[in-house]
């Protein structure tokens, strides 16, 4: 097992034969470290923490310690991190608390940029984008294949949905609807579906249509979205996207940014 001689690892710590620990690493008692996975140099890391394999973290970051929330009393809570994620420097993952179930969780094939925070409790699916400096606060939850670009800040307790595109320095105070582009220009508005991103990921054609026909009744229409809804339930049959969008707006406790 690669150690680098001024690494610090506790007896403790779980860590796989083919994992490799850089120079001045802190690896502390109840970590786990899977198979392949590198943490290259100057981190720090907490237990309970289980991160799976082929994980690559840069240099200057810090996951698994205690939640800044000021109800945290240091119960036990702890950190879950998949496999093949690329967090980049000065990154910060905080563990779970009590009022959120005691676990903050990272999914699979994602890249967190240079400064992003996971607050406590935040849940992060497969395939995400946190671009430089984005902030989560605790208990946000984004779904699969969502980009969240730079400087953005969003507000505890919020969902982004899945295949979401947010645009930079946006302030995200709601939930954010699914395969939508939404931006800060003058305000964080929905600018129609995320076709860009849609395309590149094999969605067909007639899907991404059907989805800006509903994006458009639901912001462009002067109808408030009780009536936009039922004008999209009357055009006809909807695709699996179009009631996912649809689902996802009623299940939110938030309300969504239109």
């Amino acid at each position: 097992m690669p150690i680098h001689p001024t690494a610090i690892v506790d007896p403790r710590a779980r860590i796989a034969e083919s994992a490799e620990i850089g120079p001045y690493c802190i690896v502390g008692a109840e970590v786990e470290i899977g198979a392949r996975t590198r943490l290259m140099a100057n981190l720090y890391l907490e237990g309970p923490t289980r991160i799976g394999e082929d994980n690559i973290f840069f240099p200057f970051g810090s996951v698994g310690v205690a939640s800044q929330d000021l109800k945290y009393k240091g119960e036990r809570a702890e950190t879950r991190i998949g496999d093949r994620n690329r967090i980049r420097e000065f990154v910060t993952i905080h563990r779970g608390t009590e009022g959120g179930g005691l676990v903050t969780s990272i999914g699979s094939d994602n890249l967190l940029m240079t400064y992003a925070h996971v607050a406590h409790d935040c849940r992060i699916g497969d395939h995400v984008i946190l671009g430089n400096s984005v902030g989560l606060a605790g208990h946000v939850i984004i779904d699969d294949w969502a980009d969240v670009s730079p400087f953005s800040g969003v507000h505890q307790f919020c969902r982004i949905g899945r295949h979401a595109f947010i645009g930079p320095y946006s302030v995200i105070k709601q939930d954010i609807l699914p395969f939508s582009l939404t931006s800060n220009k003058p305000e964080v508005s929905v600018f129609g579906a995320n076709s860009v991103g849609l395309e590149r990921r094999g969605f067909a054609k007639p899907v991404i249509e059907s989805l800006q026909t509903a994006f458009r009744l639901l912001t462009r229409s002067n109808l408030n979205t009780s009536q936009a809804i039922e004008r999209i339930r009357a055009e006809g049959p909807a695709c699996s996207e179009v009631e996912e969008l649809l689902e996802f707006i009623r299940a939110s406790e938030r309300g969504v940014v239109k």
